[in-house]
């Protein structure tokens, strides 16, 4: 098994747009091979942008408040061109991305967004409850890899199961969408408002 550079998992995020975790993935089970983690991207249907040196600098922020106006969402998607930000799919995506976050409630956009003192705190909370319930070491490990993936999942937006249609999570949607308009779409960023909270 080849050692995966961060260097290299950067490279492919920037040429393809795609993020850390599905590139890091893609070179881990291309034994390093950079021509074929691209390839193993383009069949799961993350369609590569040829994004390097293509700023995301256009697009729009979007906004949702629930019918009992209690919750209120602001996101800012971005793309390379007005044409791309104004298309259909785009406006929908956006739309539905606001009222997502609206039900969904992440805390960050992606996993590498996540800072490493939220991911050791957390892994220290696991290590705990599985120490309590005397597991070995070595399963402790593998059970606080999956716990984090799973934490992932719950806390980032594009790893969410969409809240219309849970089959199917926002980073799906967003690489759809890139590959639709052949831009580099980005959530840049968004908040979230809650009444009491």
């Amino acid at each position: 098994m080849a050692e995966i550079r961060a260097a290299d998992v950067q490279k492919l995020r920037m040429e393809t747009g795609i993020g850390m975790m599905e590139c890091k993935k893609a070179l881990a089970d291309a034994n390093g091979d950079f021509a074929c983690a691209k390839q193993l991207l383009r069949e799961k249907g993350l369609e590569l942008m040829g994004m390097q040196g293509r700023e995301a600098n256009d697009g729009r922020v979007e906004c949702y408040a629930h019918h009992s106006g209690k919750i209120g969402v602001m996101v800012e998607v971005t793309a390379n061109t007005d044409f791309a930000a104004k298309s259909d799919d785009f406006l929908r995506f956006a739309k539905d991305l606001a009222m997502h976050i609206a039900a969904s409630s992440p805390r960050y956009i992606a996993p590498e967004d996540v800072p490493a003192a939220d991911i050791e705190a957390e892994k220290q909370v696991y290590r705990k409850q599985l120490e309590s319930e005397n597991k070995p070491a070595n399963i402790i490990e593998k059970a606080i890899e999956g716990r984090i993936n799973r934490f992932y999942e719950e806390q980032c937006l594009v790893k969410q199961a969409f809240a219309k249609d849970p089959t199917v999570k926002v980073e799906a949607l967003l690489a759809d969408l890139r590959t639709k308009t052949g831009e580099n779409i980005r959530i840049k960023r968004f908040a979230r408002f809650e009444v009491g909270k």
